[in-house]
């Protein structure tokens, strides 16, 4: 298995202690994994990380999440739902049986965005484990093309989010897509919106843009994976989070590919790079630990 380039330090390890992680992908899952859901939460327990959150492109968590809790006493894994088409896309019945079922966050489209089935020109050689498995989908005669936003649709997932009083993250959406989506979710009377890696390049939210959804109230999230692999550099990432504001910051890794760190370890690496980079240990303590146990529901 590969190693990580760095081990955290004891200070970050420390610095980290109580936190969420808002963002994994482990076994069980339709492509191999690093690590399974059962074996993080003892690491967890081991490190003093208080849990995490359950992301699959392809099906609900929530149930898993309960069997996870109940097998590991004192971490608390969360489920959630992203809404691509296994789900049956904005499926608001599939979100209330999911909030009904224990889940916390709701993605909407991730695999199924309009915005990556839309990406233009030539793609990277490195490209996220999900792409051969929407290809094979298609190879197979049961794709179903992009999940398309509609008022209506929107409209009727919010209203579950709202009553259930979830979390709701952009996904995959692109820039105009998640300026149009954040201003609806609020309008509905969502509390807790969060734009998923939006420095990523099929986000590619300018750093302007990404003050200015701060400022209305949206949570934006700094992925540790996309950095890790060069998608995303840290020097951009450090200058959003500065222009943004820590308070309005959020840590996870969007960990669990075989050839990344691991999971567990993803935190405190990125609390080492922003210790260097200068930041306080107060204001790396507020988006690794107060922002993402307040999102948690901790």
């Amino acid at each position: 298995m590969p190693q990580p380039a760095t081990e955290p330090s004891d200070r970050a390890r420390e610095l980290v202690r109580g936190a969420y992680d808002l963002h994994v992908h482990v076994e069980p899952d339709l492509a191999e994994r690093r690590i399974d859901d059962l074996a993080l939460a003892r690491r967890y327990a081991e490190l003093g990380l208080a849990g995490f959150v359950l992301k699959s492109h392809y099906a609900p968590t929530a149930e898993r999440a309960a069997v996870v809790r109940a097998a590991v006493p004192g971490v608390r894994a969360l489920g959630a739902i992203a809404l691509n088409n296994g789900v049956g896309g904005l499926n608001a019945q599939a979100v209330e049986i999911a909030a009904r079922g224990g889940a916390r966050f709701v993605w909407l489209p991730t695999v199924d965005a309009e915005n990556e089935a839309n990406e233009e020109g030539p793609k990277p050689a490195k490209q996220p484990v999900w792409r051969a498995i929407q290809e094979e989908f298609a190879t197979a005669g049961v794709a179903n093309g992009p999940v398309q936003l509609t008022e209506s649709g929107l409209a009727k997932v919010f209203a579950v989010v709202v009553r259930h009083g979830l979390v709701l993250a952009t996904g995959h959406l692109g820039r105009a897509e998640i300026h149009t989506v954040v201003d609806a979710a609020l309008a509905a009377g969502v509390t807790r919106v969060v734009v998923t890696h939006p420095d990523y390049p099929t986000q590619g939210v300018p750093v302007d843009e990404q003050r200015e959804l701060a400022e209305r109230g949206a949570v934006l999230e700094r992925c540790f994976a996309p950095i890790h692999s060069g998608k995303v550099s840290w020097d951009e990432t450090f200058e959003a989070i500065r222009v943004t504001g820590p308070e309005h910051n959020v840590l996870s890794t969007d960990l669990g590919q075989v050839t990344n760190p691991p999971v567990e370890d993803g935190l405190a690496l990125m609390a080492d790079r922003l210790l260097e980079a200068g930041f306080s240990e107060q204001e790396v303590r507020t988006m690794a630990v107060v922002n993402t146990r307040e999102l948690a529901g901790a």
